[in-house]
């Protein structure tokens, strides 16, 4: 299988393809449908690919006693964790609503299924792909219903080890050849050093034959940049409109003139990475007539004298003659004409060649 498939209608991931952005809002809309479609406008204002939400069916997700536990923190909105996540969590009615408004402005959205039943909801809302939340990487009967639906699919690894995604590889490879992997540790906000940017690496030489990305919870852009140029053919980033507001997501988050930053210098960056072959480009014609050197004699040369090393040189010259990465080839020839010190050495006027 080629490294690229098809995320949605017209649009590849892996290969020579620009890098897909999601801009995950998860849960930082506050639980206001007024801001969570402003935050997907943000998203296609800045230029992302996609729109990303958190949908659980929280009885599947969570057992009675995690959803009675007590939860006082300031970051909640209710008195137990259940009240809390339910104050957050849009209705099915309601994502319908945020799917056509995504719909209408031209930008894809999707959330990552909390569980197997909003996997279902989603895969009847018609995203055009499933994310899979780092949590739910290890829940192989999960990912194996996920994979079963057929629709491509990004998977997160934070909290899991290279034994685990080789086996999440294993499972979901032969039901469904449209995934990728994305390097991520499950820290809000994440330190530069437990990035880890080289697992890509290992990431790309375990599983060549699918996309590698990267979802980043850190703070600033030059981490995620670094992934785009280690090869991270996804990126996903967290993304508010006020960093001071309640939820511990948004202080890992881009607010929106950081996330259009972002992806600019991410187009920028795939321009600059360019061809992978080494050679002048054009370009740099006009400084090399300028300044590039080239093999001149540094004494007068006979004709048919063989040339040693001491009679050559290199210097800015007119004309442009023998180019000096060449010199030693030079050794031994002779001039069919013979030139004066500080005369550039033409190829034309070599008389005999090795």
């Amino acid at each position: 299988m080629p490294l690229e498939f098809e995320i949605a209608p017209g649009r590849m991931i892996g290969g020579d393809n620009p890098c897909f952005v999601i801009a995950e809002i998860g849960q930082n809309h506050q639980g206001d449908m007024k801001i969570a479609k402003q935050m997907i406008q943000v998203a296609k204002d800045a230029g992302a690919d996609c729109a990303k939400f958190q949908k659980s069916e929280l009885e599947y997700k969570f057992n009675k006693e995690a959803l009675i536990r007590p939860y006082n923190t300031p970051n909640s909105w209710g008195a137990t964790y259940g009240e809390h996540k339910r104050y957050l969590e849009f209705s099915h009615e309601q994502y319908y609503e945020l799917k056509a408004y995504a719909d209408s402005i031209g930008i894809l959205m999707t959330a990552s299924g909390m569980d197997e039943k909003a996997v279902d909801f989603l895969d009847e809302l018609g995203v055009s792909f499933l994310k899979v939340a780092s949590m739910d990487t290890n829940n192989l009967p999960y990912l194996t219903h996920a994979a079963k639906k057929g629709r491509p699919m990004v998977i997160s690894s934070g909290m899991q080890t290279l034994e685990t995604m080789r086996k999440v590889y294993e499972i979901v490879k032969p039901v469904n050849n449209k995934f990728c992997i994305l390097q991520c540790t499950s820290c809000y906000p994440l330190a530069p050093e437990n990035v880890h940017l080289n697992v890509i690496k290992t990431y790309l030489k375990e599983f060549p034959d699918i996309p590698i990305g990267y979802s980043g919870h850190e703070q600033g852009l030059a981490i995620t940049l670094g992934a785009v140029a280690m090869g991270a053919k996804v990126v996903e980033r967290h993304i508010t409109l006020d960093k001071s507001w309640k939820g511990s997501d948004h202080k890992a988050s881009l607010d929106p003139r950081e996330l259009t930053e972002l992806i600019s210098n991410i187009r920028v960056l795939e321009k600059a990475m360019g061809s992978y072959d080494k050679d002048m480009r054009q370009c740099e014609v006009y400084m090399y007539e300028k300044l590039g050197k080239t093999v001149v004699a540094n004494t007068d040369i006979p004709a048919g004298v063989p040339m040693t090393l001491d009679m050559l040189t290199v210097k800015v010259a007119e004309p442009k003659g023998y180019p000096p990465e060449l010199i030693d080839e030079l050794i031994g020839k002779k001039l069919k004409s013979g030139v004066d010190s500080d005369e550039s050495i033409l190829k034309d006027n070599i008389a005999t060649y090795s």
